[in-house]
């Protein structure tokens, strides 16, 4: 067999270049025997480590294939392209601040390279010169400069398969002689298969932003990028001796490799004369004192020696100083934050203040191997939430703290998703816009991995035509394809040593943020630290929130431990599923979940978070823990053979959920201890079990699970149960620890909704967009709930919204005042800033907003549109006239500013009334609510005659009844787990109801139900233990019906940008 290496392989993360992923590649290269293969993207390491994952994992099937890390080098100034590969670690840190100097001068995801940029890191470089389409004596002239300046360089030679092929080669077997240059024999590889050839031409045209009939010479000749096996090869550059063995020879020269990269963290200021453990340690009983002020019990005592003695074996204590300092300043800012995931097993976080999940209480005794083990070679790996409005603070004291050579985030990969694809591959075909939006809109939101021919004949496109089938065909290769780099949303890799030396450093889109070039996963497989400084919407709302309760014995509220536990009536008000929202529990799922297991204390609610995930619904897990906890079958633990261990053997791991596996860390230790898996075979589960990674990975340990479990005597049936389990895990895992830490919020966002619904409003409304619910649904229920909620008002508003003075004393709830933040089209640092100067000067008309406040005409309309002059003594329209009134005087301003002394009279106009349902649209179109009626209220009286029944009946409605509800559409969801059901939540003056969808009626109605805003069901009444839905049979569309609010067409409004939909449902998937 030929032995050759391919030096030049572009993958797909040279964006829109490449059409192939990196594991593709290698995986094509190992399957035709090549000696290895070269990565190297265009001024960019972004696939490298995926590539060297694939190598890996090969290798452990006893391949020997390797996936050599290069970088193709473009640059700005006229010098050849180059392809250099690092032949150390050495050469590899030079060229990794090489990249990072190009892409920190320029925007994000460019890179501009200079000649003297590239000599200043040249030490080390194993350098091919790739030839230009022109080669002429300027050409020839830098290739004798290159041999001269560099100790290390080839030319890349490829095929073209043209008419003149052999004459360029020889051409440039020429050059090589004059410069005193040896060849090196490359395809110029951009796909792994020539399948590809059709999917790298659509690239092409998306790059050039033309069409395929448009592109001409912009395309490939011919499909001959692909890898090619080595005798192939051979064969090609028969006339050119030495050009395929040296390919071998420099690929044997390259001596580093990415598991080169070892870690080192950095070191954290300790005071005079103590080590890092040492002044661990003594934060950690400090914090210990502090959590426990009676005393400190002998099981923590316990805990944190263990744990402080395995950190310092492991060299872990800096890492923990790290994020006990970003804690420690977060909070000194007054910011919330709170830990959580795996280091929530740990009683150090707890101690350090990092995590809230006390070990001490009842079923909190967590597992801290799973945070940190002896037996994993991995780095901890601590989550860190804070207010999602205040994350950036923490974000700039870290960059501050570490410096930005030594501190960056993580990257994420932006990938292809079906809408976004099938736009794009159409418009490259040349089809029309109507039709690639069609197709487009078949797609549930904007994941997935598939573009089904049924949804394409119902949007009445044949998906058998050619061009049809050739655009999904191609969009079908395109998703799952990286589109661009972004930033992580909190991830930071601290080092030691120049970050710019392991990885590239890029200037990301948001001002003063940097971020490198890999992502999460790149991170874990590498073994570098992560600190996550994560947003959480739900941390603001209740930091607003406490701002605003009174003191609680005498103390003021500012941090989640300050809310009084196990309050009976939270639970009782969860237990009737009044959760909207409350953090986490306020999904349609979750509602029908509080009253079926019916939550008494703070476990259960650890439990009503893990169980409405994947993990338990796929492994069939729920009914039976449901059945067991309200006493319709036994508590019973399934048991081995006795030939093989002990009966009670899972009683230990399965007692606190009766007997049926929920979380994560659960399935974990049935798998070794029930299935009798290894160390590493558990690790490499756990590892397939990861959230959103390595989906169809945890199949592979199927067989074994099973087979281990059936061969000791367990039931099959329970088995395959607990491996379907994981598999859920697989799409997105839940463990303990994770839902500890957000039961704490679920526990405290309820309770400050049950005992004041009105700071809970307050807090919602001004952390808008968060949550499940839109501030509609909000408002109407704080209003359910006996909160007084009053417009939004040029003379009583602030920006935000507020919480006024009672009108009677003996009231218990303040009245809501919503601030200018619910009108659409306002900007807050404009005319939040107009607000205050024209109150301060005391404006007292619209006229007086205008000058006095330096308000925008624009701004002023928007403000006239939702009526927010009305405590003026003027209407909508009103103020809407006097506003259009002012049009001479803003051009006075410029053009004749004397004339603004001068007082005008203009005569008075009567202006057209506006009706009730006028007044409601209005509201809806420029704040999306309205604080007088709900739309639906005017078309009651028409539903009541079609049978049409409100919402409210739901409740007493009997089961199985065939019925008919209307309302307009709030949520849509379409979770992975539902198996094709779809659930919808409408709304109408008297409530909302919940709709369930199965797949035959959804795929029926499939445009309908996807894009209806005002919509009728008939279906049947399902009501089971308080839990009631309307299970779909047909539908009507009243979408249109809802223009109708606006009847008389007498509008002056001017026009807006914020016209559209009455309301926009929030879709999930």
């Amino acid at each position: 067999m030929t032995r050759y290496a391919e030096l030049q392989t572009t993958t797909n993360f040279s964006f829109l270049r490449g059409a192939s992923h990196p594991w593709e590649l290698v995986t094509g290269a190992d399957a035709l025997g090549l000696e290895a293969i070269g990565i190297c993207d265009r001024n960019s390491l972004a696939g490298v480590v995926r590539a060297w994952r694939q190598m890996q994992e090969l290798r452990e099937s006893g391949s020997k294939i390797r996936a050599l890390t290069g970088c193709r080098l473009d640059f700005v100034d006229g010098t050849p392209s180059l392809i250099v590969y690092p032949s150390d670690r050495e050469a590899y840190g030079r060229l990794t601040k090489l990249l990072t100097a190009g892409q920190m001068r320029s925007q994000k995801g460019e890179c501009e390279l200079h000649w003297e940029d590239f000599a200043a890191h040249a030490q080390g470089q194993l350098t091919l010169v790739v030839p230009p389409d022109r080669l002429d004596d300027a050409f020839e002239g830098e290739l004798r400069r290159l041999t001269h300046e560099l100790p290390d360089v080839w030319l890349a030679a490829s095929r073209r398969y043209g008419p003149r092929d052999l004459h360029r080669l020889s051409q440039l077997g020429a050059l090589c002689e004059r410069s005193g240059m040896a060849m090196v024999a490359t395809n110029d590889v951009h796909y792994h298969g020539p399948e590809r050839r059709p999917l790298q031409d659509v690239l092409t045209c998306i790059r050039e932003t033309c069409t395929i009939h448009e592109a001409g010479l912009r395309l490939a000749a011919n499909g001959e990028r692909h890898l090619k096996p080595g005798a192939e090869m051979a064969r090609l550059f028969a006339r050119f001796p030495g050009a395929i063995e040296r390919t071998v020879e420099i690929a044997q020269r390259v001596g580093f490799d990415l598991d080169q990269l070892r870690y080192e963290y950095p070191d954290e200021p300790v005071p005079p004369g103590k080590t890092a453990i040492q002044h661990l340690s003594d934060l950690s009983w400090a914090g210990a004192a502090w959590r426990y002020p009676k005393g400190v019990p002998d099981k923590v005592k316990r805990l944190v020696a263990h744990e402080l003695a395995l950190i310092e074996k492991l060299d872990y204590p800096n890492y923990f100083l790290t994020v006990h300092d970003i804690v420690r300043w977060a909070r000194e800012q007054g910011i919330l934050c709170q830990g959580r995931g795996s280091a929530a097993n740990s009683c150090v976080c707890f101690c350090l203040g990092i995590t809230s999940v006390d070990p001490t209480k009842e079923d909190q005794d967590l597992l801290f191997s799973r945070f940190i083990s002896e037996n994993r070679n991995e780095p901890p790996d601590i989550d860190v939430d804070f207010e999602h409005e205040r994350r950036e603070e923490v974000m700039q004291y870290v960059y501050r703290r570490y410096g930005r050579d030594r501190a960056a985030i993580v990257a994420t990969v932006i990938h292809y998703r079906p809408r976004m694809a099938i736009r794009q591959v159409g418009k490259a075909l040349g089809l029309t816009e109507d039709i690639t939006a069609a197709l487009a809109n078949t797609v549930w939101g904007s994941w997935g991995d598939e573009i089904p021919e049924d949804h394409i004949r119902q949007t009445g496109l044949d998906p058998n035509a050619p061009e049809i089938r050739r655009a999904t065909a191609l969009a079908q290769e395109l998703i799952g394809f990286p589109r661009h780099l972004s930033q992580h949303v909190g991830g930071y890799v601290l080092t030691k040593r120049r970050l710019d030396e392991t990885v590239p450093i890029g200037n990301a889109a948001m001002e003063d943020r940097t971020f490198i070039e890999w992502d999460k996963d790149d991170i874990d497989a590498l073994k570098l630290m992560k600190v996550d400084v994560l947003a959480l919407g739900m941390l603001t709302a209740l930091r607003k929130s406490f701002a605003l309760l009174p003191p609680i014995d005498g103390r003021e509220v500012t941090d989640v431990a300050h809310i009084p536990q196990e309050d009976p009536a939270v639970y009782d008000m969860l237990c009737k599923a009044d959760s909207v929202g409350v953090f986490q529990v306020e999904s349609r799922a979750q509602m029908s979940m509080l009253p079926r297991l019916k939550p008494r204390k703070f476990y259960d609610l650890v439990i009503e978070v893990a169980i409405v995930r994947p993990g338990p619904i796929q492994g069939n897990m729920v009914h039976p823990y449901l059945k067991r906890r309200n006493g319709e079958e036994p508590v019973t633990y399934p048991e081995p053979h006795p030939d093989h261990g002990d009966k009670d053997e899972l009683r230990e791991i399965l007692e606190k959920t009766k007997g049926v596996p929920l979380f994560q860390e659960q399935a974990m230790r049935v798998a070794i201890v029930a299935a009798k898996f290894t160390d590493d075979e558990a690790d490499r589960l756990r590892r397939s079990m990861a959230t959103f990674r390595n989906i169809g990975t945890i199949g592979e340990h199927g067989l074994k699970f099973v087979k281990g479990m059936v061969d000791r005597g367990y039931d099959r049936e329970f088995a395959e149960r607990c491996f379907q389990q994981i598999e859920g895990f697989g799409s997105y895992g839940f463990p303990e620890s994770h839902a500890i830490s957000f039961a704490i919020l679920v526990y405290v966002s309820a309770w400050v909704k049950h005992h004041w619904p009105d700071a809970f409003l307050v807090g919602l409304l001004n952390s808008q967009p968060m949550g499940f619910y839109q501030p509609a649904q909000l408002v109407r229920d704080a209003r359910e709930h006996g909160v007084e909620v009053r417009p939004p008002d040029v003379m009583f508003s602030d920006w935000d919204s507020t919480l006024e003075e009672k009108d009677d004393p003996g009231e218990r709830l303040r009245p809501v005042r919503l601030g200018l933040h619910q009108i659409k089209g306002l900007k807050e640092k404009a005319d939040g800033a107009a607000l205050v100067r024209a109150r301060a000067a005391g404006a007292r008309s619209v006229q007086d907003f205008a000058r006095l406040g330096g308000f925008s005409r624009r701004s002023l309309e928007l403000l006239a549109e939702a009526d927010a002059f009305r405590s003026l003594g003027v209407t909508r329209r009103e103020a809407l006239w006097a506003v259009k009134g002012l049009a001479g005087e803003w051009n006075a301003a410029k053009a004749a500013p004397l004339l603004l002394r001068q007082k005008t009279r203009e005569a008075q106009v009567q202006l057209p009334f506006m009706s009730a349902s006028q007044g409601v649209a209005e509201d809806y179109r420029t704040t999306s609510l309205s604080l007088r009626a709900h739309p639906v209220d005017f078309f009651r009286e028409a539903l009541a005659q079609q049978g049409i029944v409100p919402c409210v009946a739901l409740k007493t409605a009997r089961d199985k009844r065939r019925l008919a509800v209307a309302g307009l559409v709030l949520v849509r969801q379409r979770p992975g787990t539902a198996k094709g059901v779809t659930f919808m939540t409408l709304e109408d003056e008297t409530g909302i109801a919940n709709i369930v969808v199965w797949r035959d009626v959804f795929e029926a109605h499939r445009r309908l139900v996807m894009t209806s805003s005002f919509l009728v069901v008939h279906g049947q009444v399902q009501s089971v233990e308080g839990v009631v839905h309307v299970v779909a049979e047909r539908f009507e569309d009243l979408s249109g019906q809802l223009s109708k609010l606006r009847e008389d067409g007498a509008e002056i409004a001017a026009r807006s940008n914020v016209t559209g939909a009455l309301i926009r449902s929030r879709d999930f998937h």
